[in-house]
């Protein structure tokens, strides 16, 4: 019988501190996440030296949390898997710095992992019986800095095909909610109050970008800016406003996203399509997407779909499966792109 290979998986590019241990790509040992949510809110968003002070008192504990709960030494572990782009510069560095001396010290092998690439992984991990997604795959990519739209060809071949010329999705969601006084971070707050509001209430625009599989939010976002600042001159927003126009708004951003995804799944023939990213948490883009795709589509649990170590390790598993290593002077890139 081949022995199992376990991967322990690394994350910290921007707020959260996450380590966890997945076994032969798939089987989700542990996953431990210590949040800066709270630390940050105060701020109406990421503020990069304190998330990366933050990282330097968490990053030791949360990884032998992970060991602990996975029920593993050292000597269970295969190999070590560390998030080394896109991100925070500065909290990139202490998980890369962290995972490089924690290989040289137990003699573990070291992969390098793209953040976006992690995220696509995280439809690996099985979660009640999950099956392995279909290959070749379209890939939804959206998050607080990314809407990419990407074909995963093969494990570890990406083509991007599509991306956001301005704003990501969970950027605008973002401003958004801060706009409207719903707090920290905003795709949460946005469904929330727009479960209490009409879609239809407020007539939002969609930029279309014919001919390019891009996305476009920047003009959606100030359209709303303006929306907000025209009603608030007869005096505060009521309460049933907010609502309203939080629904528009998400309504608007998930047209978007799905005719973009939809019409791409039927362009490349392709047999599932996949969502990944924070924003894949969102229950009104889920639940259009799986609705108009005309392909099954597949995502994570919503606690695999913002940042965690799990998705790490995942990808980690099969880099390392293909012999992929990198040495101690891999560097954080930042602005890293997955294609």
């Amino acid at each position: 019988m081949t022995p199992s290979v376990r991967i322990l998986g690394i994350e910290t590019s921007c707020d959260e501190t996450a380590a966890a241990v997945v076994e032969d790509g798939r089987i989700l040992r542990s996953n431990v996440v210590a949040s800066q949510e709270q630390l940050h809110a105060r701020y109406g968003g990421i503020v990069p030296e304190l998330a990366s002070r933050q990282h330097i008192r968490l990053i030791l504990p949360v990884i032998d949390e992970a060991l602990r709960r996975a029920g593993v030494d050292w000597a269970g572990i295969s190999a070590i898997a560390v998030t080394f782009g896109p991100g925070l510069a500065g909290s990139l560095l202490v998980g890369l710095n962290a995972a490089k001396a924690l290989a040289f010290a137990r003699g573990l092998p070291l992969v390098g992992i793209n953040h976006l690439e992690g995220h696509v992984y995280a439809n690996w991990v099985e979660v009640d019986g999950s099956p392995e997604p279909q290959l070749p795959l379209l890939c939804l990519i959206v998050s607080g800095a990314h809407s990419d739209l990407t074909l995963m060809v093969d494990h570890g071949k990406f083509r991007r095909i599509g991306r956001t010329r301005d704003d990501a999705a969970g950027e605008a969601f973002d401003k958004v909610a801060r706009l409207l006084g719903l707090g920290f971070p905003g795709g949460p707050a946005i469904q929330r109050a727009a479960e209490r509001g009409n879609p239809e209430a407020y007539p939002l625009p969609r930029a279309e970008l014919k001919d390019s599989w891009d996305f476009s939010f920047s003009g959606l976002k100030t359209a709303t800016l303006r929306l907000v600042e025209r009603l608030r001159r007869d005096g505060p927003l009521t309460e049933q406003q907010v609502a309203d126009i939080a629904a528009s708004f998400q309504e608007a951003v998930v047209d978007m996203l799905v005719a973009k995804t939809v019409a791409a799944a039927r362009a490349f023939g392709v047999p599932q399509v996949a969502l990944a990213g924070g924003v894949a948490a969102n229950r009104r883009l889920r639940e259009r997407l799986r609705a108009e795709c005309p392909v099954p589509v597949v995502y994570p649990p919503p606690f695999l779909c913002t940042d965690n170590g799990a998705m790490i390790a995942a990808a980690g598993y099969f880099r390392f499966r293909a012999g992929d290593r990198a040495g101690f002077d891999l560097d954080v890139v930042s602005n890293l792109k997955l294609e």
